[in-house]
């Protein structure tokens, strides 16, 4: 009963007109910032650091944690209307939410998508009401070999239900995989294919891998088939959500909090994760199959209300860890510092107001972006009405504009759209696009979790099963490596009964 007395009293901070005030505007700016490829919303809490310095705290983090929602959800317009992630949480919703888009219902996958950031933000600050202690001392018990477990899962789990055949989803992943490597070695020091040049020793940005891979791999795909099939403009849709659509959205948007809110608190873990295995949980229990990869919305509902779970879900390991799980959070807490304040178990007895004041607006800002954004599905639909030379070459544009942005340096944009040309090669090839996403963003903490419980174990290959969770982890990937066996033999066993 504490915590919601301690709640009611952040309401009380949360809902005077002034920080009202920096809450809409903190998931204004989020919003749109989310919305520029490239352009995140850890990039805008970045920025607005030093305008919040005449600010008091309670103020500035109001506002940051409604930039951090609001940039969330923009990245998901991007992604559904443009196929044009604005950040990496984002990239799972424009496997369906793109299709959806192109087949004139754009305005429902956006009204499908601030829905489930509704009910995932909702539902996701609330455990992080109840939760927080629990969920963070857990948390503190997962150790390298589970996080590489869990890493070798989602792979798996991606690669095995993408593509025309696995060999072409294991294909793509080892491409992803491939550009993660680029950079210098964390543990050695190396340089690994960087080709001699500086500007590749820091790796490539995940943002330019996904923008270059969904957004220029995409516009040069279109371009190259304009000439031979001319289209007009794409059709936006009725602006709601039928009974039909209700139906297939309301469990997607229940299961996401299940898998975002765990993922988001442990650290290292973060929204990429959580939002992967959404994808794949729906595809496994939807009932319409075939509309998969041609506009399925519960690939759009169960993504989104995960990533906004999620969200909520970083802030229990960086509130009573001090542990931040994404870079938005490493922002935060560099604000708390900042302030001079350290997050950690201390924090909720020496800054109480603060702490329930921030939990508080998470959930006005969550109102906020449904008030705010559900109207204006169809406004943002109406991008789709644009002639299609003009609507990629605006992607280009803004993609270029994105990537440039990540660090200033003319050789993103090269290595950009060479990565286009990657991503064009896939798609004349019949290659997933997901499975590459998924290996550049976490094949380089694969690695890093992989060497600590190998250094672990002095070498021995047992230090990646030494625990329960691994263990348990390990069976279920094999036994979604060995379903399609199983499947076949099941089916036979059954054979000669039904003849009989």
């Amino acid at each position: 009963m504490d915590a919601f007395t301690h709640l009611l009293d952040g309401f009380g901070t949360a809902l005077t007109p002034t920080h009202l005030l920096f809450a809409a505007i903190g998931v204004i700016l989020g919003t749109a910032i989310g919305v520029l490829p490239g352009i995140g919303p850890a990039m805008a809490v970045a920025l607005l650091l030093p305008v919040t310095y005449g600010l008091d705290s309670t103020a500035a983090f109001i506002m940051f944690a409604g930039i951090y929602y609001g940039g969330m959800f923009g990245g998901s317009t991007t992604s559904i209307l443009l196929n044009t992630p604005g950040e990496s949480a984002a990239v799972v919703t424009a496997i369906e939410g793109n299709p959806m888009a192109k087949s004139g219902r754009g305005s429902q996958a956006l009204a499908a998508a601030a829905i489930g950031h509704f009910v995932g933000g909702m539902i996701g600050t609330t455990a992080l009401v109840l939760l927080a202690p629990a969920v963070a001392s857990v948390a503190v018990d997962i150790g390298a070999p589970d996080y590489f477990a869990l890493m070798m899962l989602a792979f798996i789990a991606v690669t095995s239900v993408l593509g025309a055949s696995r060999v072409r989803g294991f294909a793509s992943l080892l491409i992803g995989l491939t550009v993660g490597l680029i950079g210098l070695d964390q543990v050695t020091g190396q340089s690994r294919l960087t080709f001699g040049t500086l500007h590749l020793a820091d790796g490539i940005d995940v943002v330019i891998v996904a923008v270059g891979l969904f957004a220029v791999g995409e516009s040069l795909w279109v371009a190259a088939h304009l000439r031979h099939k001319p289209q007009g403009p794409i059709p936006v849709g009725r602006p709601w959500l039928s009974r039909a659509d209700l139906k297939r959205t309301w469990k997607p948007w229940l299961r996401g909090p299940v898998i975002g809110f765990p993922f988001g608190a442990v650290p290292a873990g973060g929204a990429e994760i959580p939002t992967f295995l959404s994808y794949v949980t729906e595809k496994r229990l939807s009932k319409h199959k075939d509309e998969w990869g041609k506009g399925a919305i519960e690939g759009v509902a169960g993504p989104e209300s995960t990533a906004s779970a999620s969200a909520a879900g970083t802030l229990v390991s960086m509130l009573t860890l001090g542990l931040p799980t994404t870079a938005v959070a490493a922002v935060m807490l560099a604000a708390f510092q900042q302030y001079g304040i350290q997050p950690g178990p201390l924090l909720f007895e020496r800054e109480t107001d603060l702490v329930w004041g921030l939990i508080a607006s998470l959930f006005v800002g969550t109102v906020l972006l449904l008030v705010i954004n559900l109207p204006m599905a169809p406004v943002w639909a109406k991008l789709l009405r644009l002639p299609r030379p003009y609507l990629y070459a605006g992607i280009l544009f803004f993609a270029s504009v994105g990537a440039y942005a990540v660090g200033g340096d003319t050789v993103d944009l090269i290595v950009l759209f060479m990565i286009g040309l990657v991503g064009l090669a896939m798609r004349r090839f019949g290659l997933p696009v997901l499975p590459a996403i998924l290996g550049a963003i976490l094949g380089p903490g694969a690695e890093l979790q992989m060497r600590r419980a190998l250094q672990l174990s002095d070498g021995s290959l047992t230090g990646l099963v030494n625990s329960p969770m691994s263990v348990t982890i390990y069976v279920i990937i094999v036994l979604l490596l060995a379903w399609p066996l199983l499947r076949r033999l099941i089916a036979r066993t059954r054979a000669p009964k039904t003849r009989a």
